[in-house]
């Protein structure tokens, strides 16, 4: 036997028991005549104390960093206690030791305030997992895992596996593909999701189904996207939105309770798609905060003192809001107070080539009731205050506005509120805040192409009311610059988005089941008959042969590991992540094959 204990579980009531312990040296300390090496594995540390005679035996033989060592002795009381280990209390008067296994000297250091940077530690990260660090993220995702499994098993939703090789049917993000030796000239793709399939086992009367799953999409990378990602996938049939939606409200507050010990009690705010672009400037706002948007650019859109916001900048002669197609305020709490130099630096912030604005305008709502700006030799400090008080400021904030092309402002104007909450602490890693955001539109318009593209996917049926105006209407667009009147462009998709301190953690619909509503959306997106036929003509045959109302959604289950986590970048909470270029580092994949494999798969390349 290695061991009858492992390095975190001994503790001073097992005083004077005889123990073998194994595991990783993690480090070594001479005192004289002893030598104490603290003992590492997956479950903690334990000290172990070697004595004189065996601290000779160390010496013409040394421990290193990371040597594996089996060691065996009595459980005593130590005099200097660490009360920051859970094994702290106790130490280990080693009788007998063997090293396992020596070590290398690793190329950085195996603790949590570690000297490798990112890519050292994707190299080695077989090394990296070691850390205490790491080990935390990966014990979070498992107990994500287990309590995602337990609600959905409770639920009576039945997991399913699905294939990975598949058909290729690319829509939106570009597939991986894999070709096939007992069929040259034809290839797999790896899924992008298991949408259809899910869909065909809803047909099956499987009307409970859960995956989680792994999903592949050939995308450009950055810290929250990887080119394989793992989802919480979910079907139901026989369902409405309304069912869907608490039934997934109730598998995230079941992970809050069970993984955070978070008892959400309150009822998940709710929020239109139109709300959140007009109130917060983008689909997935962070609602822990206020700093609502106003735009000032809008005719017709009235506040509380009646006052149309357009009138509010007009006639002023101020030819960077004259001439722009939109004009974005928000008001920033407690922020009057800032210098020169601090709104100079916000200044070169929007303009930085990732926000792209070309200035900012700012109003200083004082304490003391005066109105101080930018802008002051454009503006009466009664014109400042009705703006100020349309953006809901009040005394001591810091009025922002930002000027230009209506989407580039709007992105920056969300970017900059986000920026602000940061700054000022309202985005606290232990605060969680949901939102179901809803109506998102059907469609949206390519314009390259003249035509429409499914802003969530294809299967995604409109909202009961308007399937009749999707069905009667022909999907043609006559004049590209009208395209904003055609009847296509006012549906709205039944179609719902889980957002969680401003991430989209979760998203889906209810699903189109009849034939004749599928074939429309796919004659909508520019397929013709035979294009449908040959993609997706085993899910219409499907249809036909009683397929039940079904909807459902998919969890981003890294994304939801890191912000339960309190980390930006989904790479901390998977065990082997690629880089941002979507390489292996420790592996050096991809790589290239051997001719021999090409000749097989009948494959020659041509990388001209």
């Amino acid at each position: 036997m290695y061991r009858t204990h492992t390095c975190g579980e001994l503790r001073l009531e097992q005083k004077g028991i005889n123990v073998t312990l194994a595991g990783w040296v993690q480090t070594v300390r001479k005192f004289g005549a002893i030598t104490f090496v603290d003992l590492r594995d997956r479950y903690g540390i334990t000290q172990l104390l070697f004595g004189e005679e065996l601290n000779k035996v160390l010496e013409e033989n040394p421990l290193g960093r990371e040597f594996v060592l089996q060691a065996t002795g009595t459980v005593s009381e130590r005099s200097n206690k660490n009360p920051n280990i859970p094994t702290g209390d106790i130490e280990i008067l080693i009788s007998s030791f063997q090293v396992l296994n020596k070590s290398a000297v690793p190329p950085f250091t195996i603790q949590d305030d570690t000297d490798g940077g990112d890519d050292l530690r994707m190299k080695y990260r077989f090394l990296d997992l070691r850390r205490n660090a790491v080990k935390k993220n990966l014990e979070l995702r498992y107990a994500v895992n287990r309590a995602a499994r337990n609600y959905l098993h409770q639920q009576q939703f039945m997991d399913i596996e699905t294939p990975f090789l598949i058909k290729s049917t690319p829509e939106g993000a570009r597939d991986f593909v894999v070709p096939s030796r007992m069929n040259p000239g034809q290839f797999y793709a790896l899924p992008q999701s298991p949408q259809t399939f899910k869909q065909l086992l809803m047909v099956s009367g499987y009307d409970r189904y859960y995956q989680i799953v792994k999903c592949f999409r050939d995308e450009d990378l950055r810290a929250d996207r990887q080119p394989e990602f793992t989802q919480i996938d979910c079907e139901m049939a026989f369902v409405e939105q309304e069912d869907i939606l608490n039934m997934f409200e109730g598998l995230i507050k079941s992970i809050f309770k069970d993984v955070k010990g978070i008892d959400y009690a309150e009822a998940v705010q709710r929020m239109t798609w139109e709300d959140a672009m007009w109130h917060y400037g983008n689909d997935k706002p962070d609602i822990r905060f206020d700093m609502r948007l106003l735009n000032l650019k809008k005719p017709g859109t009235v506040y509380t003192d009646k006052t149309d916001s357009a009138v509010l900048i007009n006639g002023a002669d101020f030819k960077v809001f004259d001439e722009a197609e939109t004009v974005l305020a928000i008001a920033v709490p407690g922020c009057s107070e800032y210098s020169r130099k601090q709104t100079d630096e916000l200044t070169e912030w929007v303009k930085r080539p990732q926000i792209g604005m070309k200035g900012m305008v700012f109003i200083k709502c004082n304490p003391d009731g005066s109105y101080k700006s930018s802008v002051d030799k454009f503006y009466t400090e009664e014109k400042l205050k009705a703006i100020a008080d349309a953006a809901n400021a009040k005394a001591g904030d810091l009025v922002l506005i930002l000027a230009g092309a209506e989407e580039r402002t709007r992105k920056a104007i969300s970017e900059l509120r986000l920026e602000m909450a940061s700054r000022l602490g309202m985005r606290k890693d232990d605060e969680f805040k949901l939102l179901w955001v809803l109506d998102f539109p059907l469609f949206e318009y390519d314009e390259e192409g003249n035509r429409w593209v499914a802003r969530h996917h294809p299967f995604t049926s409109p909202k009961p009311s308007q399937i009749e105006t999707m069905i009667n209407n022909n999907p043609v667009i006559e004049n590209a610059a009208d395209y904003l009147n055609h009847p296509y462009a006012n549906i709205k998709a039944n179609a719902y988005d889980m957002v969680l301190n401003g991430n989209e953690i979760g998203g889906g619909s209810i699903r189109i089941y009849q034939r004749e509503l599928q074939e429309k959306m796919f004659a909508a997106l520019g397929m013709d008959k035979e294009e449908q036929l040959h993609k997706f003509g085993f899910l219409l045959g499907a249809f036909e042969y009683g397929a039940p109302p079904h909807g459902g959604i998919a969890f981003g289950f890294d994304r939801l590991c890191a912000i339960l986590g309190g980390s930006e970048s989904i790479r901390d909470f998977i065990a082997f992540p690629k880089n941002n270029a979507g390489r292996d580092v420790m592996l050096d994949a991809p790589a290239t094959i051997d001719q021999k494999q090409f000749t097989e798969l009948q494959i020659k390349l041509d990388l001209k």
